[in-house]
C-alpha cells in the first residue's frame, strides 16, 4: 500500500505542473465555430405536447385542430387534468401542457404549463404557442412556469457544467497522463516495478477522481449558495449519478490512452474528435429535437446527454431515481463497455 500511495502522490504532483491543458482554450474556439455553422439549428420542432380539454366547445375545438396541425407541436396525450399533465412533464415525457378549460376557453384564451428548467427554450415554446393559437378574438395566455417561475439561466446550465467540466478532467486528463508516461519511456519503469500494472493504472486514475469529486462538491456549492440554484431532488443519488459518471470519464480517458501513441494524439482525441461534439450534441446548449436526425442518432452516443438530462431532472425538478432509471442504465452500460474495451487493449508489454 505505501507503493501505491507513492504513485498516487506521484501522480497528484504531475497534475500540479501540468499547464498543457491550454492549448484547449486555443482549439476550441476553432471547432465551436465549424459545429456552430454546419450542424447546429435552434429552430423550434416537434415539442412534446399534453392537451388538457375539460370542454368540446367550438374554439377550443378550433384551437386544439391548429395546434395538431403546427409543425412545431407534437401531440403526445390529452389527459384530464392539469394535475396529470404536470406529471407528463415530471416525468420528462412532454415539454409542455396547455389547458383548454372553460375558465379559459370562455374568453378566447388558454394556459400553458411549461419545462421551465431550460428557460431559454420555454420562451420559445410559449412564444410560439402563442402564435399558433392566436385568434381573431384576441384571447389572452394563462402561463404557468414549472421548476424554474424565475426563468434563470443557470437552473439549465449548472447540470451541464458538470457535465462538461467532469468530462474535461476526468477522461482528457487521465488519457494525455497515461499517455505521457508512455512517450517518456517511463511506463516500462513502472510496469517492472513491484505494484501489479492495474494498480498502477487505478493509481494513475485516483487523484483524477479525487479532483473530480472534489469539483463536484465545489459547483453544487456554488449553484446552491451563489447561483441559488435549488437541489431539489435527493442528494444522494445527485452525488451518486455523478461519481457513475465520473467512473465513465475515467474508463473512457482509459480507453483514449491504450490507442494513443503521443500526447498530441491523445490531446486532439479528447478534446477535438470527443469534448466539442460532446458540448454542442449532447444537448448542452442546443436542443437536440431540433437537431437533424443524422445528428440526433450521434448524440445517443455521447455520455454526457444522459447525465445531463439526469442532473436536470434530479436537481431542478425534484424528481425521484425512478424518473432516471433510464438514464443510469445508459451510463453503466457505457462505464461497462469503456473499461472492458480499455482492458483488453491494454499492452502491458508496451510495443
Amino acid at each position: 500500500m505505501t507503493q501505491f500511495f507513492s504513485f498516487v502522490i506521484k501522480e497528484a504532483r504531475h497534475i500540479l505542473r501540468d499547464r498543457r491543458t491550454m492549448l484547449i482554450l486555443f482549439g476550441m474556439p476553432l471547432a465551436m465555430m465549424m459545429i456552430l455553422g454546419f450542424a447546429i439549428t435552434t429552430d423550434v420542432r416537434d415539442v412534446r405536447t399534453v392537451l388538457v380539454t375539460t370542454s368540446s366547445d367550438h374554439l377550443s375545438t378550433q384551437m386544439v385542430n391548429r395546434l395538431a396541425a403546427s409543425e412545431y407541436f407534437s401531440i403526445v396525450a390529452k389527459v384530464a387534468s392539469p394535475a396529470e399533465a404536470e406529471r407528463w412533464i415530471r416525468a420528462g415525457k412532454a415539454d409542455i401542457a396547455m389547458v383548454f378549460s372553460p375558465r379559459f376557453a370562455s374568453r378566447g384564451g388558454v394556459q400553458f404549463i411549461v419545462d421551465g428548467s431550460d428557460p431559454n427554450m420555454a420562451q420559445q415554446w410559449t412564444a410560439y404557442a402563442s402564435g399558433v393559437l392566436l385568434n381573431p378574438q384576441g384571447g389572452r395566455v394563462n402561463s404557468r412556469m414549472l421548476f424554474n417561475p424565475q426563468m434563470r439561466s443557470a437552473y439549465n446550465f449548472v447540470p451541464a457544467i458538470m457535465g462538461m467540466l467532469l468530462m474535461l478532467i476526468c477522461a482528457m486528463m487521465t488519457s494525455i497522463s497515461i499517455v505521457r508516461e508512455k512517450e517518456r519511456g517511463t511506463m516500462e519503469v513502472l510496469l517492472v516495478s513491484p505494484v501489479r500494472p492495474l494498480m498502477v493504472i487505478i493509481a494513475k486514475s485516483v487523484p483524477y477522481f479525487v479532483l473530480a469529486f472534489f469539483v463536484l462538491m465545489v459547483i453544487m456549492l456554488m449553484a446552491r449558495f451563489v447561483l441559488m440554484v435549488p437541489l431539489a431532488g435527493s442528494l444522494f443519488w445527485i452525488v451518486a449519478v455523478s461519481l457513475l459518471y465520473i467512473l465513465l470519464a475515467l474508463s473512457l480517458g482509459l480507453l483514449i490512452s491504450t490507442i494513443a501513441k503521443t500526447q498530441l494524439v491523445a490531446l486532439l482525441a479528447s478534446a477535438m474528435m470527443l469534448l466539442l461534439p460532446v458540448v454542442m450534441l449532447s444537448g448542452m446548449l442546443f436542443p437536440i429535437e431540433s437537431m437533424p436526425p443524422v445528428l440526433q442518432y450521434i448524440s445517443a452516443l455521447m455520455p454526457p446527454r444522459y447525465y445531463i438530462d439526469a442532473m436536470r431532472k434530479l436537481m431542478i425538478m425534484g424528481a425521484g431515481v425512478e424518473d432516471v432509471l433510464r438514464e443510469i442504465g445508459v451510463l453503466s452500460a457505457m462505464t461497462l463497455a469503456f473499461l472492458a474495451l480499455a482492458l483488453k487493449k491494454f499492452n502491458v508489454t508496451l510495443d
